[in-house]
C-alpha cells in the first residue's frame, strides 16, 4: 500500500520537509520513494505541493499521514471520504505567567514606554536596597567585633562604675554582717 507522508530534509533545529509518496512498509529516510509531491516549511507554513498528482494517488488509495490530510486540505485537494483526520488535541501553556503575553499591564507598561524618565525612577529602588543590604551586612559583621573589644563599651562610661559600685557595696555589706 501506498502512503503520502513527510520526509525530513534541512539542517539541525531548522527542518524543512518533503511530500513524499512510497511504500508504507518503508522509512521515510531510508526506503525507495515513488514519487515527490512537494515541499512544507514549517517555519514560515508555507506548502508547495502538486495538487493534480497528489489527487491521483488519492484516487488510487495512497493512505496521506495526518499533518499531510491537513496540508492537502489547506491546499484545496479534495479528499476521499474514508480519509478520516483526527481530532485536535486540546493545547495547553506549560508556565502561563512566564510568557509576555499573560503578564499584568503595569509590568510592560515601563519597559515599552522607552521614555528616560521612567527608566531611572524604575532603577533607583534598585539600586536602593542593593545599598541598604550591603550596610546590613557589614554592620553584622561590626557588632561582633564591638562586642568583643572592652575599650569600646555599648553604654557611656559615666553610667556604668556608678552602677556597679551601689550593686557591690550592699552586696559587701552583707557578708560583713
Amino acid at each position: 500500500m501506498l502512503a503520502i507522508r513527510l520526509q525530513r530534509t534541512g539542517r539541525s533545529g531548522h527542518a524543512q520537509f518533503r511530500v513524499i509518496v512510497q511504500d508504507s512498509r518503508f522509512s521515510p529516510t531510508g526506503g525507495r520513494i515513488v514519487a515527490y509531491l512537494g515541499s512544507y516549511d514549517p517555519h514560515t507554513k508555507t506548502a508547495a505541493i502538486d495538487s493534480q498528482q497528489a489527487a491521483k494517488y488519492l484516487e488510487n488509495g495512497a493512505q496521506p499521514s495526518d499533518r499531510v490530510a491537513r496540508l492537502l486540505q489547506s491546499q484545496g485537494v479534495k479528499l476521499p471520504a474514508w480519509v478520516k483526520l483526527s481530532e485536535p488535541r486540546e493545547r495547553t501553556v506549560r508556565n502561563p505567567d512566564k510568557r509576555r503575553s499573560t503578564r499584568p499591564a503595569e509590568a510592560e507598561a515601563p519597559s515599552q514606554g522607552g521614555d528616560a524618565t521612567t527608566e531611572p525612577a524604575a532603577e533607583a529602588p534598585v539600586a536602593e536596597e542593593a545599598v541598604t543590604q550591603e550596610a546590613e551586612t557589614t554592620n553584622e559583621a561590626a557588632e561582633p567585633a564591638a562586642k568583643e573589644t572592652p575599650s569600646e563599651p555599648e553604654t557611656p562610661a559615666e553610667e556604668v562604675p556608678a552602677v556597679e559600685p551601689e550593686a557591690e557595696e550592699p552586696a559587701a555589706e552583707k557578708l560583713a554582717e
